[in-house]
């Protein structure tokens, strides 16, 4: 007997895998493997899961209707061009499978996100890498790969796991270098953690062109990756398309309920945004000061490359890292095997990995 054989392609997709969260036999871990908020929920996001537990026998809006007239009202946006998902993931995934197919390319960054190649595999189109420059986006590297396959271009602004960002000049340039019908997705997961006037996350830009969509997450700022909150920002045409392939009720009346929540605490997001900067950058002088090289990340993030001599690289870092409890993010599949991705944890959490770094710099157990 033969068993179901998948569509081509998909055999040859590599399954994400997440940063770890476990060392077997280590008593405390510090994990800064993932780009989760150091600071946890909102406490108002807390109560209102634990008040939504009540209604767990009726489904969710499906319409997500509060919570997108909330991102509406704060950003200043159309509320009817809004769509929430599952996460920003479940939305890079349906334009994938929307606006590309077999035949059809999907461009991005060398380092981009993983979820960009994979999710044009699923749909059956061909990903393809355009190079970096310094590991930050090249706008006339990825104009130079545009053909006439090209449907959609995804750029991650800040990048994972590069952590650099353009400004939103290089993105309406890249824009204006692009055929009408190539849809350009602005991917501003970390946008919040960017203090620069030149930046932007990518509404403007969705407000004058139908073929831009701007995709934001709950994920990094407001600390609700476990309960998988995203949104999109775009035109009426692609919030139609959108809504009709989503699930119908595919964001949880636990997710809604924490989001509306966590987006109405203006003062513990404002505390977690603060610290969060100035953790990363007191980490990333700490790291320099080590001889230690970084990118000028702008994400909870820091980027680093530990030294690539004989038991000095990557590897060995990690390793070093693991015996003493804290886990980091080996980027080795993002073609980056030298580096190491470090989320920014609390104060303690990285006075933790600081002095394990010191150690490891100065031949500690080596």
């Amino acid at each position: 007997m033969s068993a179901p054989v998948p569509q081509p392609g998909i055999l040859d997709i590599a399954a994400y895998v997440g940063g770890a969260s476990a060392i077997a036999g280590a008593k405390r871990i510090i994990k800064l493997s993932s780009n989760e908020g150091a600071f946890g929920p909102s406490p108002k996001a807390i109560e209102a899961a634990q008040q939504s537990a009540s209604h767990m026998h009726r489904y969710p809006d499906g319409g997500a209707t509060q919570l997108r007239q909330a991102l509406a009202d704060r950003h200043g946006l159309d509320v009817d061009r809004i769509v929430c998902g599952a996460g920003s993931d479940e939305l890079l995934s349906l334009l994938c499978s929307a606006y590309a197919g077999p035949g059809d390319e999907v461009l991005h960054s060398a380092h981009g996100f993983l979820m960009y190649a994979i999710s044009a595999k699923a749909a059956g189109a061909t990903p393809v890498a355009a190079p970096e420059k310094n590991l930050c986006v090249d706008v006339d590297a990825l104009l130079d790969h545009v053909t006439d396959k090209t449907r959609i271009v995804f750029v991650a602004n800040p990048n994972n796991p590069t952590g650099t960002c353009i400004p939103s000049a290089e993105i309406e340039r890249l824009w204006q270098g692009l055929p009408s019908d190539v849809l350009l997705v602005v991917d501003a997961a970390y946008a919040e953690f960017v203090d620069d006037p030149d930046y932007s996350a990518g509404q403007d830009l969705v407000e004058k062109a139908d073929n831009v969509v701007m995709t934001r997450t709950f994920s990094k700022l407001y600390s609700l990756g476990g309960a998988r909150i995203g949104w999109a920002y775009c035109s009426a045409q692609i919030a139609d398309v959108l809504n009709r392939v989503r699930g119908p009720f595919n964001v949880t009346s636990t997710a809604l309920a924490m989001g509306l929540a966590a987006l109405g605490d203006e003062e513990f997001t404002a505390m977690v945004r603060r610290e969060t900067i100035r953790i990363r950058d007191h980490v990333t002088d700490d790291l320099h000061k080590l001889q230690i090289k970084t990118t000028n990340s702008v994400g909870n993030f820091i980027l680093m490359n530990p030294g690539t001599g004989a038991g000095r690289d990557a590897e060995a870092c990690d390793e070093f890292l693991k015996a003493r409890g804290i886990i980091v993010r080996r980027v080795t599949g993002y073609g980056l095997p030298d580096y190491l991705r470090v989320t920014v944890g609390t104060e303690e959490e990285m006075s933790a990995f600081l002095d394990a770094i010191r150690d490891f710099m100065n031949g500690a157990g080596l």
